[in-house]
C-alpha cells in the first residue's frame, strides 16, 4: 500500500496511471480482450440486465479500454461512443472493430478532467457505462460531476468494480480443512484488516503484466454519496457469483466461494427520473 486519503481523491497519481496503462495496454487485451471468466459470467451479464441498450439509445462508454463492452451494446443496436486515456487502448479498440459497426466512436478523453468530457456534448446520452475502471482512476468527483450534464434528464449510469468490501487492500484468500459426519471440507473465504479507509496501492491485475497498475480503493459509502451529490439515486445493484465449482484442489479461487461475490454493478439514475 502506498498512500491513504480520507476523501479517495489521488489526483497526483493520474499522469503515471496512464503511463503503465499505455505499457499494459496491448499485453492485456491479447490475453483477456476476447473474454475471460470475469467478464463473460459476472459482469457483463449483470451489466447488460441493468442498462439500456436498445435501438436508438445513445450510450457513453467511460474508460472503455479495447472497447469489448462498447462493441456489445452496438450489436445490440445502440449508439455507442467510447473513450480512454490510453491512446494504445483505442488504437486497440479501433482496430478491433468491425469495418460495417458503424455505431460506435472512440476518442481519447480522460476520465478525471471535467473539461475534456463537457467537449463529448451536453445532454446528449441515455445513459453511461464504466466497466471495471472507477477503482482505476486516481480521482472519481469529476466525473460524478460531470455526468449530470453530459446525461439526459432521467439517464442512468451503471458502473462495475471490483467489490470493495471483498478486495480491499491487505485482503487474503484462505482456505481451512475441517471434519465433518461425511468427512473432511474445504470452505474458502477472505479475510480483511481493513476497508474503510480510502488507499491507493499498485498490484498485477493480471500476473505477468508488463507493470503494476495503481488500485483505488473506495468504501461503498464514498463511493455511493458521491454519486448522491451530483443528482444520483441508486436504482439497482447486483453482486453476481460464480456458481461452477474449480478443480479439487483449486482452493482459493473465486468460484471456490459462491457466497462471495468478487464485483458488484450498480445502476445510478439521475433524481427525478419518472
Amino acid at each position: 500500500m502506498t498512500g491513504k486519503n480520507a476523501n479517495g481523491d489521488f489526483q497526483g497519481h493520474s499522469d503515471e496511471s496512464r503511463a503503465i496503462w499505455d505499457a499494459n495496454a496491448e499485453w492485456w487485451d491479447d490475453r483477456i480482450g476476447d473474454g475471460n471468466d470475469f467478464q463473460c459470467e459476472l459482469i457483463e451479464p449483470a451489466t447488460e440486465r441493468l442498462i439500456d441498450a436498445a435501438p436508438g439509445k445513445t450510450i457513453l462508454d467511460i474508460a472503455c479500454g479495447a472497447g469489448r463492452f462498447g462493441r456489445r451494446m452496438a450489436a445490440l443496436g445502440a449508439r455507442v461512443v467510447a473513450f480512454d486515456f490510453s491512446e494504445r487502448f483505442i488504437h486497440r479498440a479501433r482496430e478491433r472493430t468491425p469495418k460495417d459497426m458503424r455505431n460506435i466512436e472512440y476518442h481519447v478523453i480522460d476520465a478525471t478532467d471535467r473539461e475534456q468530457m463537457r467537449l463529448l456534448g451536453a445532454g446528449r446520452f441515455d445513459g453511461a457505462v464504466a466497466t471495471m475502471c472507477l477503482m482505476d482512476m486516481a480521482t472519481i468527483t469529476p466525473l460524478f460531476g460531470v455526468l449530470p450534464e453530459l446525461l439526459k434528464p432521467g439517464g442512468w449510469f451503471v458502473f462495475s468494480i471490483m467489490h470493495p468490501c471483498f478486495q480491499p487492500p491487505g485482503f487474503r484468500k484462505f482456505a481451512e480443512m475441517h471434519e465433518e459426519e461425511d468427512g473432511f471440507v474445504v470452505r474458502a473465504g477472505v479475510q480483511i484488516t481493513s476497508y474503510i479507509t480510502p488507499a491507493v496501492w499498485k498490484g498485477d491485475g493480471i500476473v505477468g503484466q508488463p507493470q503494476k497498475q495503481y488500485y483505488f480503493h473506495r468504501p461503498l459509502s464514498l463511493l455511493l454519496n458521491t454519486a448522491f451529490q451530483h443528482g444520483f439515486v441508486m436504482d439497482g445493484i447486483e453482486e453476481p457469483t460464480f456458481r461452477e465449482k474449480p478443480a479439487e484442489g483449486r482452493y482459493l479461487r473465486w468460484d471456490a466461494m459462491p457466497e462471495i461475490p468478487p464485483v458488484v454493478v450498480v445502476l445510478l439514475r439521475l433524481a427525478g427520473a419518472k
